[in-house]
């Protein structure tokens, strides 16, 4: 929900512009910006006892929200859509100016959402200010073009809901979608992505593919994995894994329930108790227990079993953990927002004087699976705290911590910005932001540097100088969590994973009854030829059907290769290849197929 002092506080200088007046990115905002105005103008048109809240640009266009009498049906949308073409056409110009606060509220007698927003801004301004077209006035700061005319090329879209404020105590609002770029080719553009993205959506793929499910019996945001989509974590999963092992870090494991004693020690249930889920008590016992959100508190208490020493730093806890947040409903989307969760995390507890070395061991580590993946298009933040923030740990801690973090990203050599108000409660952080293939950024790995939990918790070493110390602890997850990144690769991938992550790497296809015994056998071969760890995941479509719809069904489920066996294979001892995608590799003997397989799995070639 954007700050509702975006729309009521004026704008310093001009509030209408023409085209010549401001850049491009700018002029782009004004015509979304006035869109909205006329979006709100046509909706009361039809609608002259509806409410109207906010309608703010966005990045892909505008939205408005209203209280109205019914719910919008496409219908309407059309009909508003046809509606506002006219209205621009009619080349309505924008008047802005700022009224004294009891002029405002008197025009806005009756639209309770807009008294409000004065009330709010209203106590001691000398005024507000107000933009008019054609008959509409709104409360607006302003920043829009000159008139109705200028306003680029849209096409509304879609109606949500939305409680007022984001307050779900609020009244629930109906909000109006729009797309607007600057050209028809833009926009076009725009909704060929959209069209893709459809295309590409894991929770329809996951579906489709039997990878997923949710049940309204087991409850919302909790993902139940099929087969198929187990095979996929466990590959993830294995992968990172592996690239911790290489590089010294040890795999621990605790449980997912902890006593609140423990959260609040570490500060959660001070500063994170809203995404935690409700505390749990036996009868006759006063020991509230909690559905652990974080690993950081179970890892600090791993650590402190022992006396460590300075020469056994850095300790680097790795685990794969579920963890539980109690989001809300409305928030909830697929597997890339869920309430059950496997964070692939880490706590290296160092010296000071390792954080930078440690810190980019963890960048490496993280480069390293991004590559991997294919998620070569990404950036880095620097989440910094908000002035107002209520943050964890005394000053000083953080500007170690954000000193330490500033020094270990310049070692680095990686360009960084630096946002406020993103950082955790009890440190800064570097984040990574990766692009997938329809240039949609996702925030994924995370490294955070933290002065301040280890000192809550009683962790120390005993230095050099034969006096403990506080270590610092560097909190670090690579993909994140298993459920999101699967969602993301899901999409990055449109369902066709590269043969090292696919359920199925190869699948046989008997073309005659008679020919089923050898496609059994060979791929048991296949199966035995891999590491007795990770053997080579092949089947046999035995089924009744026609080996043509036999193929469909394989192309459909995107199994890498398909291996087609009849009388020539057999004398052979050979298939038919047919990669993904239609292409006919020829024929190729068991062994030499199954030497390719091995080596394209190893290589995690994409």
């Amino acid at each position: 929900m954007p700050d509702p002092a975006d729309v009521a506080a004026p704008l310093a200088g001009d509030a209408i512009a023409g085209r010549d007046d401001v850049d491009a990115a700018e002029w782009l905002r004004r015509m979304r910006h006035s869109a909205a105005h006329v979006l709100a103008q046509v909706v009361l048109q039809r609608f002259p006892d509806g409410q109207i809240a906010i309608g703010p640009p966005i990045d892909t266009g505008f939205y408005y929200d209203f209280l109205l009498p019914r719910a919008l049906t496409p219908d309407d949308l059309t009909a508003i859509e046809r509606q506002m073409r006219k209205e621009m056409k009619r080349n309505h110009r924008f008047v802005w100016e700022e009224v004294p606060v009891a002029e405002a509220r008197e025009r806005f007698a009756a639209q309770p959402f807009k008294l409000e927003l004065i009330d709010e801004f209203g106590d001691g301004a000398e005024g507000l200010g107000l933009c008019t077209h054609a008959e509409f006035t709104d409360l607006c700061r302003g920043g829009h073009v000159t008139s109705t005319r200028q306003i680029g090329p849209f096409r509304l879209t879609s109606v949500a809901g939305a409680y007022w404020r984001g307050d779900e105590t609020q009244p629930q609002l109906q909000r109006v979608y729009g797309a607007l770029f600057a050209t028809q080719e833009e926009l076009d553009a725009h909704f060929e992505r959209l069209r893709e993205a459809q295309a590409r959506d894991h929770r329809r793929l996951g579906r489709e593919l039997r990878l997923f499910t949710f049940s309204d019996d087991v409850g919302p945001g909790i993902p139940l994995f099929l087969p198929y989509g187990e095979t996929v974590r466990h590959q993830m999963e294995s992968y990172i894994r592996e690239i911790q092992t290489r590089r010294g870090f040890q795999h621990v494991w605790t449980a997912n329930l902890a006593k609140g004693q423990l959260f609040e020690r570490s500060g959660h249930l001070a500063n994170y108790r809203e995404s935690m889920f409700p505390g749990m008590t036996q009868p006759g016992s006063e020991v509230e227990m909690f559905l652990k959100p974080m690993n950081c508190p179970s890892h600090m208490t791993l650590y402190n079993s022992q006396l460590h020493s300075y020469r056994d730093l850095p300790q680097r806890y790795a685990e794969f953990a579920t963890l539980y947040r109690d989001e809300k409903s409305g928030e909830l989307s697929g597997l890339t927002r869920v309430r059950s969760l496997t964070q692939d995390d880490c706590h290296t507890f160092c010296t000071p004087e390792q954080v930078q070395d440690e810190f980019g061991l963890c960048m490496a580590l993280v480069r390293e699976a991004l590559e991997t993946y294919g998620l070569t298009d990404y950036r880095v933040a620097l989440s910094l705290p908000g002035a107002d923030e209520k943050l964890a740990g005394e000053p000083e801690q953080w500007r170690l911590a954000i000193a330490a973090l500033r020094e270990a990203l310049a070692a680095s050599g990686l360009d960084y910005t630096e946002e406020t108000g993103e950082a955790a409660f009890y440190g800064p952080k570097a984040d990574f932001f990766a692009k997938d293939v329809l240039g949609r950024e996702w925030q994924l790995s995370t490294i955070q540097v933290d002065f301040v939990q280890p000192a809550r918790m009683g962790c120390e070493y005993v230095g050099e100088d034969g006096e403990r110390h506080t270590p610092v602890v560097l909190h670090r997850a690579v993909t994140g969590t298993t459920e999101r990144f699967m969602g993301i690769l899901i999409e990055q991938y449109a369902g066709a994973f590269p043969a090292w992550l696919a359920p199925v790497q190869a699948r046989l296809i008997p073309i005659a009854d008679r020919h089923a015994a050898f496609a059994q056998a060979a791929a048991e071969r296949m199966r035995a030829a891999g590491p007795p760890h990770d053997p080579l995941r092949v089947e046999v479509d035995a089924g009744g059907e026609r080996m043509n719809a036999k193929i469909r069904r394989g192309q459909i489920e995107k199994v890498p290769y398909l291996l087609v066996v009849g009388d020539k294979e057999v004398e052979a001892d050979s298939v038919a290849v047919r990669a993904r995608g239609g292409e006919d590799r020829g024929v190729l003997t068991v062994d030499a197929f199954t030497a390719a397989l091995l080596e394209e799995v190893r290589t995690r070639r994409r």
